[in-house]
């Protein structure tokens, strides 16, 4: 199959031709400037163009949701943030945004509505479960991940925050692979370490860190792949893997990218 380059659509040029996007993709800062994270974006859009969903995203007109500042405590500086971009948003009369960012996801769905931004938000899995649901996602790319073994780390923010667990576990269930549950899962997972702005400062005192834990629960399934559903999420089990020098051996990868990959998109 043939890649060809997608010309990724801003709401501003849609609207300009008299079009109005059937959901919007709110990239996050992760999937616009981390080399690791921009891969998920870029899955991701191949799925929509390839599902004909009729997306766009703000571009350059997109800040930050403020979910960093407010999680650090800075209120005043989330506000600030949150205002800007609802002030965009409602002026481009947004009714459905999609993020692989299950913080972007958090703040937009629950957080905006009180500041005046009400939209119905959805993960990225949420939309891939209605993809599959609808018959506009199917799998043509064969057995690639057939009698792999895969285990799926709960991102906080999507999990207990939301109660997400079946959308990105429906997800899977297309790829053909052996889904292993680790022993805490679902409402009972383990947080990755990154969220409540720790990403961005150093690990407090301890006899280890919070991802090399949770790495450890991932590997007691013995997996292939560890997939996840957050691009924070990602950096940490992958650093966890990396600690236990198991990165040639168990990859670690976006349902984006597992699905993407799946149907010979990348």
């Amino acid at each position: 199959m043939e890649k060809t380059s997608i010309q990724v659509p801003t709401v501003a040029e849609m609207i300009s031709r008299g079009e109005q996007p059937e959901v919007l993709f709110w990239v996050g800062c992760a999937g616009s400037f981390d080399d690791r994270a921009r891969k998920i974006t870029k899955a991701l859009v191949k799925i929509l163009h390839h599902c004909g969903v009729k997306y766009a995203v703000l571009g350059a007109e997109e800040s930050c949701t403020g979910d960093p500042a407010k999680r650090a405590g800075n209120e005043f500086l989330f506000q600030m943030q949150a205002m800007q971009n609802i002030q965009v948003l409602n002026a481009y009369e947004i009714k459905k945004i999609v993020t692989a960012c299950p913080h972007c996801f958090n703040t937009l769905k629950n957080e905006y509505p009180e500041l005046g931004g009400a939209y119905e938000v959805v993960h990225h899995t949420q939309l891939l479960q209605d993809l599959i649901d609808n018959g506009r996602l199917t799998m043509s790319g064969g057995g690639t991940f057939k009698g792999k073994r895969i285990t799926f780390h709960d991102p906080c923010y999507l999990g207990r925050a939301n109660e997400v667990y079946e959308a990105p576990r429906k997800a899977l269930e297309i790829l053909d692979a052996e889904l292993v549950e680790m022993r805490k899962c679902k409402k009972n997972g383990l947080c990755c370490g990154a969220g409540g702005a720790q990403m961005f400062k150093e690990a407090e005192k301890g006899d280890r860190e919070v991802n090399v834990a949770r790495t450890e629960q991932a590997l007691e399934t013995a997996p292939n792949i560890i997939a996840t559903g957050c691009p924070f999420c990602n950096t940490m089990m992958t650093d966890g893997v990396k600690h236990f020098e198991k990165e040639h051996e168990i990859e670690v990868k976006d349902i984006a990218e597992l699905i993407a990959e799946a149907n010979d998109l990348l």
